[in-house]
């Protein structure tokens, strides 16, 4: 059972980590090159609107792309057309609807608070209309994964966009200074590009059986998994974005550049647990139903040494380079070297735990997870309040830090509970389960 675990394993991780570390460094290398272009200040109001963009794109999608894959699944293995025609359109609309409306009264919002904004006004006007954008991008990519077409719903939004990012700011830059707003608005342009060529690509070969069929809606039974959905996404979004969000309103811009630089470098600490998760999934979900503990405990157990031993000596290279490294933004970020070494401690725990979220999830406990990480939300948005006030992004980061590893712990908790399964890098040790 062990060697058949390791080669499917080892069989689905392989597309899904060559995805995950070439979008991982044109994703990170754009950031670079822009951070040196804008500076910490520019830079900074960059990533506060851009963040606001994304929890707003969150809202907007109303738990739709979790709930997509689901259904878009279940229509394919039914061969019912109608359904899986209309979960596609009526998806897709109701997205682009609410997102276009929730831009537009935004705008409002804004335009009446633009004195008390500051520099953040304007970038503001231009970022919030990336809302409908953005959730659209999150919606087609999880609507064509459930296709099982993993490059093309990976590599448009985390590869082809940046790329035609980093492209036309390259461009603008030749012809005189690039600011925050013109970076947002960039942005938002290559983010349409990689959405439109995305649809293209899906809807070319989309069976004609589909295609020509009469779209049938169940919007009741689709809103009903949806929303539940929405809380579980957003509390993981107040997790990961609340840091960003609260030091833009406390410290300013150049604040929240020096810390995005220092967030988005220790990312690279658990970027293989992305590709691991995304195949260890289905697999958990299978041995579960089938009522094989010891099966779920090799699979754990497999994935937890995959996952671990990258995650240390990348965060022990980091913790090393620390300077070099931030110093690639630009010589002002090497202040935030101390906020690195805080993330990345925090996100090995994250790695170290296992696939706790995962196993709780795929075994039918999401209830019991939502609480966690709602839970887990409140503690870090007031960790934050205190930890900013007193410590700046240093306590920002000890906040996220410390709610990462609570989450973690309570849900390593409940799964050993609930499943018999042990799945940290700690627990890996005392098992058989190794190929």
């Amino acid at each position: 059972m062990g060697h058949s675990l390791f080669a499917r394993l080892a069989r689905g991780t392989g597309t899904a980590l060559a995805i995950h570390i070439i979008s991982a460094g044109v994703i990170y290398a754009s950031q670079v090159w822009l951070a040196r272009w804008m500076g910490s200040t520019e830079y900074g109001i960059y990533d506060y609107v851009t963040t606001v963009g994304l929890v707003g794109a969150l809202m907007a999608g109303l738990g739709l792309p979790a709930a997509v894959l689901r259904f878009v699944s279940a229509y394919q293995t039914q061969e019912d057309w109608p359904h899986l025609w209309g979960i596609i359109l009526g998806s897709w609309r109701q997205t682009l609807a609410i997102g276009l409306v929730a831009s537009g009264c935004s705008t409002v919002i804004v335009w009446a608070a633009a004195q008390g904004l500051g520099n953040y006004a304007r970038p503001l006007l231009v970022g919030i209309w990336a809302i409908p954008v953005l959730a659209l991008v999150g919606l087609q990519r999880e609507i064509i994964r459930a296709f099982q077409q993993l490059v093309l719903a990976y590599a448009p939004s985390l590869i082809v966009q940046p790329l035609a990012l980093v492209g036309m700011a390259t461009v603008w830059r030749m012809h005189g200074e690039l600011t925050s707003t013109d970076a947002i608005a960039l942005t938002l342009i290559s983010a349409l590009l990689a959405l439109a060529l995305q649809w293209l690509l899906f809807q070319q070969p989309l069976d004609v059986k589909i295609r020509q069929a009469r779209p049938a809606y169940e919007l009741a039974r689709w809103w009903r998994a949806a929303l539940p959905l929405l809380l579980f996404s957003g509390s993981h979004l107040v997790l990961s974005q609340t840091d960003t969000l609260m030091i833009g309103a406390a410290l300013g811009a150049k604040q929240v550049g020096l810390y995005g630089a220092a967030l988005k470098t220790s990312a690279w600490v658990p970027f293989i647990l992305m590709a691991v998760n995304a195949i260890a999934a289905p697999l958990i979900a299978a041995l579960y139903a089938q009522g094989d503990r010891q099966g779920l405990q090799q699979l754990v157990s497999i994935a937890a040494r995959w996952m671990f031993y990258p995650a240390l000596a990348t965060g022990i290279g980091l913790a090393v380079l620390a300077e070099p490294v931030l110093q690639l933004f630009g010589p002002e970020f090497v202040a935030a070297k101390g906020t690195l070494i805080i993330l990345i401690l925090g996100q090995l725990v994250n790695v170290g735990a296992g696939s706790v979220g995962y196993l709780m999830i795929m075994t039918g406990h999401q209830n019991e997870t939502l609480v966690v990480m709602a839970t887990s939300a409140l503690v870090n948005v007031s960790l934050n309040f205190i930890g900013i006030h007193l410590l700046g992004i240093a306590g920002a980061a000890l906040a996220t830090a410390f709610s990462m590893a609570l989450w973690n712990i309570r849900l390593y908790g409940l799964v050993v509970r609930r499943l018999g399964v042990r799945p940290s890098i700690l627990d890996a040790y005392r098992t058989s389960g190794s190929p």
